[in-house]
């Protein structure tokens, strides 16, 4: 096996297929990249079991078929490090990989491409196509919730919802949910409810870089599998429950409020720190027309501000975690938000003002006891 690639050419999908291999591995062969000629394609595959990410380039050169199995850190880090616009060979010599650029001259171990391991390429029932652009911004929207190491293991990833045709993006933590809705109907005859793993979730929007290429998506029993014109990534799902989001949503909110998005961002993150470091906690007095933000800590410090916006609820006072806020308001994107609020002991609810044209983005945050 050999071939003669640029820099720039390979470093590409050389990245993105690297970011997936898992540094600490019990097999060392899950730490390797598998490279694979075929018919003027050289595929690049790397997985940790429980996603699997393969990159295609065509390529130009001269060439000879083959598969093997290199260090994936060890290629990528000899890659960045050889000057931009340098030509790498890449050849196998017997139980080593040699690779040449220049007058710089790399060998590396392999290992069996036979041995490599691969997630099942079982058939799917369902399949749809979006934009790349219509799936980073559901995924971007509402990620940011996901659950990080929570023994409720469902919490650690994200809901995809396929109901009467319409594409729902959920995730929670428990102490907040972000949902996002597609504004288009799918051409899908089956409802189903699918948690994709935080670690795919994450992948998977690294790949979406071209706004209006296509994207399409295969879910079967137990894998969701996404393909591009240069990439195909699976992942395996989450075998659990997810929680019955509709429940948190607020119902019967009176008290709505409507405020700059920037200006009450800036000013939250002020207050923010002389928040308490642990619980970072502040308490927001809505009266009329205006927000009196306020927060304390420990070293008995304060901060307050003050914002204008638009309210003509009851006088209400609620703490809030307000890197919880300031998540929202940064995926937001938009001039001006809505805060819905029933009484200072309900969840609130943030949603752009005037409704966005592609998604509908809608976040739910559980208050705090100060």
């Amino acid at each position: 096996m050999k071939f003669t690639i640029t820099r720039e050419a390979l470093l590409q999908p050389l990245n993105l297929v690297a970011g997936v291999v898992e540094r600490r591995q019990t097999l060392p062969i899950l730490s390797n990249v598998l490279l694979r000629i075929e018919n003027g394609v050289l595929s690049l595959t790397g997985t940790d079991l429980e996603v699997e990410l393969d990159g295609r380039v065509h390529l130009d050169a001269a060439f000879v078929d083959g598969q093997v199995t290199v260090p994936a850190k060890k290629l990528v880090d000899i890659c960045k490090s050889l000057p931009d616009g340098a030509v790498v060979d890449f050849a196998v010599d017997g139980q080593r990989a040699i690779v040449k650029s220049g007058r710089s001259r790399f060998t590396l171990s392999t290992l069996s491409a036979t041995d490599f391991p691969s997630i099942d390429d079982e058939p799917g029932n369902t399949q749809f196509t979006l934009t790349q652009g219509e799936l980073k911004k559901l995924i971007e929207s509402t990620a940011f919730a996901m659950a990080q190491q929570d023994v409720r293991y469902y919490l650690n990833g994200m809901l995809w919802e396929l109901k009467d045709n319409v594409f729902k993006a959920v995730s929670t933590d428990g102490h907040r949910l972000a949902m996002c809705t597609l504004k288009r109907s799918l051409d899908v005859e089956i409802d189903r409810q699918v948690i994709l793993p935080r670690k795919g979730v994450l992948e998977m929007a690294r790949l979406l870089m071209s706004e209006d290429d296509e994207i399409e998506l295969t879910l079967g029993d137990n894998h969701l599998r996404a393909k591009t014109a240069d990439f195909t990534f699976t992942t395996k799902l989450v075998d659990g429950k997810f929680p019955d989001y509709q429940r948190v949503l607020p119902q019967g909110a009176i008290n709505i409020a409507n405020a700059d998005r920037a200006e009450l961002k800036q000013a939250l993150s002020r207050v923010a720190i002389l928040s308490n470091e642990k619980y970072r906690g502040v308490r927001l007095k809505l009266a009329s027309d205006t927000v009196n933000i306020v927060a304390n800590n420990p070293e008995q410090e304060e901060a307050e501000e003050v914002v204008s916006l638009e309210y003509n609820g009851a006088p209400i006072e609620i703490g809030f975690n307000v890197s919880y806020i300031l998540d929202v308001l940064t995926v937001l994107n938009c001039a001006h938000v809505k805060l819905s609020l029933v009484d200072a002991n309900s969840s609130a609810k943030i949603e752009e003002s005037v409704a966005n044209e592609l998604c509908d983005a809608l976040y739910v945050i559980m208050p705090m006891r100060l």
